[in-house]
């Protein structure tokens, strides 16, 4: 309880700085982010993504020296996504299990170069392997296969993870996929590979620029929405992040972010699990835009939105802004 005016005036404590910084309730610093980078084909190659400003892909080896700029921030953990060549995509998504993908030789030219300074977290979903653009397998009527496809996703783990991969991550949205891996990963002797689920993860309007940068837009055809979640609904995300903690998820992400801060605070509340919040690409877009019109201040906007997803209870975020945000707050 608060006594009343003018015995109690609220504003003393916001009156200078070092009152601010001594009663701030939620503090964000490097640690609590993971960077996510794209991976494409090639020597020294760094490819800007025209739908996210100050965002490129990069070849493997320029790969390992942001990985070692990210150690060197304090960032603990990178989120790996691939730039698959076109000649490389199939029907089946056969590339995802090729020991020597992109993906792969990503995790390992960052082992090598880092150890175990940092982190890394491999996406698990067909989308970037499909000639078709869907996170599965589908049948002639274009409908994605549940279990056909949990059986590649298997697969696609258990390759990353010989490959090095700390969290395997999977954002397919197929049923019983986190019991599924996690079997395959202890029984491969893969006992300490972490799972992070895309436990949430909606239909949203905000993911074009990503399937821009992993080359997908233009070949998905049709939507994801029967098997990613209504953005209408709150109480099945529920369901869904407490069948993949039954299963076996060390931790679970809602994404998109902003839009779904009350999925957040519900799954915290609920769990009380480690939960991650992806600052998806059309989420980070609309900060770069508001910047260009004048509309806002980067360094502000940044630190308030990730600031935001901390206040509502997340462990860590995944965001574009990572690196911008860590020499921010390191000062």
């Amino acid at each position: 309880m608060t006594g009343s005016y003018p015995a109690t005036r609220l504003r003393r404590t916001r009156a200078s700085a070092w009152s601010r910084a001594l009663h701030r309730q939620t503090v964000l610093t490097p640690a609590d982010l993971i960077w996510p980078l794209f991976v494409t084909g090639g020597s020294g190659v760094e490819e800007p993504i025209g739908s996210l400003p100050g965002v490129s892909r990069w070849s493997v080896d320029l790969i390992a020296q942001r990985a070692k700029e990210a150690a060197a921030l304090g960032i603990p953990c990178l989120a790996l996504f691939p730039n698959t060549q076109p000649e490389l995509r199939s029907e089946d998504g056969r590339e995802a299990l090729n020991p020597d993908n992109l993906m792969c030789r990503a995790i390992r030219a960052i082992k090598d170069a880092c150890g175990e300074s940092i982190g890394v977290l491999t996406d698990v979903a067909l989308d970037p392997y499909t000639s078709h653009g869907q996170d599965g397998l589908v049948d002639q009527a274009g409908y994605v296969l549940n279990d056909a496809t949990v059986e590649v996703l298997i697969g696609q783990s258990l390759n990353q993870a010989a490959a090095g991969a700390d969290v395997i991550a999977p954002s397919d949205m197929m049923d019983g996929r986190i019991g599924a891996i996690r079997d395959a990963l202890e029984d491969a002797g893969h006992a300490n590979v972490q799972i992070m689920s895309y436990a949430a993860k909606y239909a949203s309007a905000f993911y074009g620029p990503f399937r821009d940068a992993v080359g997908s837009r233009g070949l998905l055809k049709g939507d994801k929405k029967t098997y990613q979640m209504d953005p209408a609904n709150s109480d099945e995300a529920l369901r869904e992040v407490e069948l993949d903690l039954l299963e076996g998820a060390d931790s679970v992400m809602v994404k998109p972010g902003l839009p779904y801060l009350d999925i957040i605070l519900k799954v915290k509340e609920t769990f009380g699990v480690p939960v991650f919040a992806y600052q998806v690409s059309g989420e980070y877009a609309m900060i770069e835009a508001a910047v260009a019109a004048g509309a806002g201040e980067r360094d502000a906007l940044v630190l308030e939105t990730l600031t935001a997803f901390k206040r509502a209870g997340c462990s860590g975020v995944l965001t574009y802004h990572a690196a911008h945000a860590a020499r921010l707050l390191n000062g």
